[in-house]
Parts: structure tokens; sequence; C-alpha cells
């Protein structure tokens, strides 16, 4: 069975407008009314794998994942810099410490003739590992970079 094009059109309209979770949950309910074929039909209406269908079924299937409030598992994702490496923030302020000048009438206010790729290099050196985007990293410790004197000012 098929459905109409404008049909299909309105069901992509909605499987895009949902989130991850619910998509693949959307996905199987549509393949589960197909029955016999329904998954391969679903996975090219969609564009989806057909593992994804596969695991909304088995979320439908089951009570628990149901219940389940966020669209991934929690403790997912990239941990922050200073959570894998604690001491990170010391050694940062290390390098800064010989590159860095200030304001006299403003003590919050200091700047560093060090741009971010030699701040990197000089953390890579110390067996840090990380990017030359380390700028976000000290707008995290309370820092803001400056383009015009490519400075951190002290929050």
């Amino acid at each position: 069975m098929q459905y109409s094009k404008e049909h299909e059109q309105d069901m992509r309209n909605l499987y895009n407008s949902l989130s991850e979770k619910d998509r693949r949950r959307y996905a199987a309910v549509e393949a589960i009314k197909l029955g016999h074929g329904g998954i391969k039909y679903i996975c090219s209406l969609f564009g989806c794998d057909d593992k994804t269908v596969r695991k909304g079924v088995f979320e439908l299937q089951n009570e628990e994942s149901l219940k389940q409030d966020g669209v991934r598992k929690p403790g997912g994702g990239r941990k922050k810099l200073d959570e894998e490496m604690p001491d990170i923030n010391q050694a940062f302020l290390r390098i800064l410490k010989d590159h860095t000048a200030g304001d006299p009438m403003d003590e919050k206010v200091k700047w560093t003739s060090l741009s971010c790729s030699e701040i990197a290099k000089a953390l890579n050196k110390k067996g840090y590992k990380v990017s030359r985007n380390i700028g976000s990293f000290s707008i995290s410790q309370g820092s803001r970079q400056t383009n015009k004197m490519r400075g951190i000012v002290a929050q």
C-alpha cells in the first residue's frame, strides 16, 4: 500500500517538524500500520535508516522507553574541558602569565599578545589536547577575548 503524493508530502512535513525521538516513533507507527514492507516504504519516504524505524518499533512495544522524558540518554555529549582535564585552568594561566599586560587604572582589564592558536600550541606542548578554539574556554573561565587588542578581559 502506498499513500497519495499529497499525503506523503504532509507526512514528510510532519516528520521533519518532530524531534529525533518523535521522528523515530512516528516512522514506526506508520510502518506498523502498513504491515509487510512498511519499514522499507517508510524509510524511502522519510529518508531514514531501517534501524531507526526498528528502534522506534521496539520503543513503542517497551513501556519503559515510552516513559523516557529526554530525547537522548542522560550523560551523553562531550564533557566540559575542565572536567576532562581539571588542572587545565592553572596551565592556561601559567602560559598567559609572561604574555599578559594590563590597564593600570583597572586591574580587571588585561590583554595578551598570544593568539588562540599560540595558546593552543603551548597547551598541546604541555600535554593538553586542545584545538585553536581555546577562546571559548577562556570565556568559560571568566575571561573575554577582544579582537582589537587580542586580549583577555577578566570579568
